[in-house]
């Protein structure tokens, strides 16, 4: 049976092994290039051992296919020479490097770039991007395919090894799919007419980059839609694509991510089951003599071995699983498949992108920040002693961080246990498996030999007793009443989560933030059968949260019985006999309403536990302040402002102010890294 690590022969190519990097889009884009942001950040996989890294996860090829979520554009040469510095980059580290290419038609937004008309075979509207296409003529198809091969030689000028062509979804799909084609003319009807400009596009490409250059497909296994591509169907696409002696690689997904929820299932956060589609790829596999890889929510090396060695997939897509830890190969390739860092999907990574901004891993912070930050800590040869007060996961990071860093760490935390929130967090179903992050990282400094000591509420004298050069303050936050008349009335998500409270009965829960923690806690209530409204003074609910992982935990409160209410907040609150009687403003008109229910719960963010931070500050030497721009720029964060005093102070994460855990743990790394 093949084992993940064995090498694989694609065409001329050998893969050392066989787990791969899919394309995507993180965002990095400059200027439609992929500059040192983006390179560094696939140079990172390649020294990790991936065997090939896909970049540009739908890369352009035209104008009238905008960027919507930080898209690189190979529609013109200004690329090339990017390109040429990525993947010499990658290159130099042992990986194979390919670029995935798309014409994106109804898939983008028709009021972005030059304002062009969007396309597609027919004039049907996706909900997720909302354009309504312009339906394409002869002159479009011509030039789309024009545009394809273009781009194909501009990838193969810049050096990769190959290409992919992004069917699934995009233009080229949706003339595959009855859901999106309903033309009646030679690119319409029959299964054979939809695959029409499919064959078109590769024979132009193959014409434009000769027979040695690889070319991938990314196509659909199965639609899982009612009225769109069956198994059979895409079996027999499969057939056809071989047929054409054009392809030599078949990237196989499945579902119709057409929707917020679709999405979801087609980019997996938890609170959907992981990696499910292994089989949809192994039907093709079974049908076709191209080679087969599959990306699907593949977190662990488990999955991926069974995947491959089952005979299903010939090479693996990990891709979020490499931006948790783009160690992966390297850890698995040394027996310490223990010490990987684990995606645990979070969703926070492609949640950013559908909401403009980069991606981030919610629990690896120097992931997108390789010119800054690293991620193999490089020893100190100064012994120094790290005090670190609080075990959530900034407390949990800082730890681990300063004792790769070499130095004797000592981590206080009052309870009885560690991991802070992320005890709450991972209340209910829907996010459970976000313990996933605290779990890695007890045991990362449980190997470390960092001192732990529990039970210990500790106050400043205990920590200058310790003799500290470096004390982390990460304290958290506290969640305080709201600011209304009869607030004492109401209980915080935290009694909910932590058992504290125990409540029955009609609930209205207040959610100030839009964020999880009101969903996990109105998850957590409705599946004891309470009966929950959630209202949000915002125009929409979980407002924060990007489609994915707002569309999954959306679905499961429903499904739960859980009802909505948007634009109105929490003005008042007062008894009537054993209940309580919640007034409620809307935000837009003053107009106020009236509830009466047996329990009120709030999420409003947290206030700073941060009284020990004020009683060391005069003691320090930087008296508790960090340099921002050394911060900024990776560099040591602290001034001497007081040389005599005898160590450094910080405070990270909600000790400093209500955030969430990717900025608690971003703030540990790069104060503790540099020290």
């Amino acid at each position: 049976m093949p084992n993940l690590l064995d090498p694989f022969q694609l065409k001329h190519l050998t893969l050392r092994n066989r787990i791969v990097s899919t394309s995507h889009a993180p965002n990095y884009v400059e200027d439609g290039h992929p500059r040192d942001r983006y390179r560094l950040y696939h140079e990172e996989k390649a020294k990790g051992g991936v065997a090939l890294t896909m970049i540009g996860g739908s890369t352009n090829i035209a104008p009238d296919s905008p960027s919507v979520f930080g898209q690189l554009y190979a529609g013109d040469d200004s690329i090339i020479p990017w390109f040429q510095k990525l993947t010499k980059g990658v290159h130099s580290h042992g990986a194979a490097v390919m670029c995935q290419i798309t014409h994106m038609g109804r898939r983008t937004a028709w009021d972005d770039g030059h304002w062009l008309p969007v396309l597609a075979p027919s004039a049907v509207r996706e909900r997720a991007h909302r354009a309504f296409p312009k339906v394409m003529e002869q002159h479009d198809i011509d030039r789309v395919i024009s545009d394809f091969a273009a781009a194909a030689r501009r990838c193969q000028q810049g050096g990769f090894d190959g290409i992919e062509l992004l069917s699934h979804s995009h233009l080229l799909g949706q003339f595959l799919s009855p859901l999106t084609n309903h033309r009646d003319d030679a690119y319409g009807g029959s299964l054979a007419n939809r695959l029409r400009l499919t064959l078109l596009v590769l024979e132009a490409v193959r014409a434009e980059v000769g027979p040695e250059f690889i070319i991938s497909m990314r196509v659909t296994g199965d639609e899982l839609t009612q009225g769109g591509l069956s198994a059979d169907d895409c079996v027999e696409v499969a057939k056809l694509l071989e047929q054409s002696q054009q392809v030599d690689l078949l990237n196989i997904l499945a579902g119709a991510p057409y929707d917020d929820l679709g999405l979801a299932e087609w980019v997996r956060p938890m609170g959907i089951p992981a990696a499910p589609h292994i089989t949809v790829a192994g039907r093709i596999r079974a049908a076709v003599d191209i080679p087969v890889l599959h990306a699907g929510g593949i977190a662990d090396i488990a999955t991926a071995q069974h995947a491959v060695s089952g005979g299903h997939v010939d090479l693996v897509g990990m891709t979020r699983a490499q931006m948790a830890d783009p160690y992966l190969v390297a850890k698995l390739e040394r027996g310490e498949e223990e010490r990987i860092r684990l995606c645990v999907g979070l969703g926070y990574c492609v949640d950013r992108v559908n909401q403009g901004k980069p991606a981030v891993c919610g629990h690896n912070a120097a992931t997108g920040r390789e010119e800054i930050l690293p991620h193999d800590i490089t020893p100190s040869n100064a012994p120094k002693k790290v005090v670190i007060v609080g075990g959530g996961p900034g407390g949990l990071e800082a730890a681990r961080v300063s004792a790769l860093r070499g130095y004797e760490v000592v981590l206080f935390e009052a309870s009885d246990r560690l991991g802070g929130q992320l005890g709450l967090a991972a209340k209910g179903t829907t996010r459970r498996q976000i313990w996933g992050v605290a779990d890695w990282l007890i045991s990362e400094i449980e190997a470390l030999n960092v001192t732990i000591r529990l039970n210990s509420y500790v106050e400043a004298g205990d920590v200058l007793a310790e003799g500290p050069d470096l004390v982390i303050i990460a304290t958290g936050g506290w969640p305080e009443p709201l600011a209304i008349p009869g607030a004492d009335l109401a209980i915080s998500s935290w009694d909910v989560l932590s058992g504290e409270a125990r409540i029955s009965g009609r609930v209205l829960l207040f959610d100030e933030i839009g964020d999880h923690p009101a969903a996990v806690t109105a998850n957590v209530m409705s599946s004891v059968g309470q009966s929950v409204e959630l209202v949000s003074p915002d125009r929409a609910l979980l407002h924060d949260l990007g489609p994915t992982t707002s569309a999954v935990a959306l679905r499961d409160l429903a499904a739960k019985g859980v009802t909505f209410t948007c634009l109105e907040e929490l003005a008042e609150l007062s008894r009537q006999g054993n209940q309580i009687v919640a007034r409620l403003r809307h935000v837009l008109t003053g107009a106020m309403s009236e509830r009466l229910v047996d329990h009120v719960v709030v999420e409003h963010g947290l206030t700073p536990m941060d009284a020990l931070y004020h009683d060391l500050k005069p003691n320090s030497r930087n008296l508790g302040q960090v340099d921002q721009a050394a911060m900024i720029t990776g560099a040591f964060p602290f001034e001497d402002l007081e040389q005599n005093n005898p160590f450094y102070l910080a405070r990270v994460g909600d000790a400093v102010a209500s955030r969430n855990m990717h900025a608690a743990i971003f703030d540990a790394l790069r104060v503790c890294h540099a020290f």
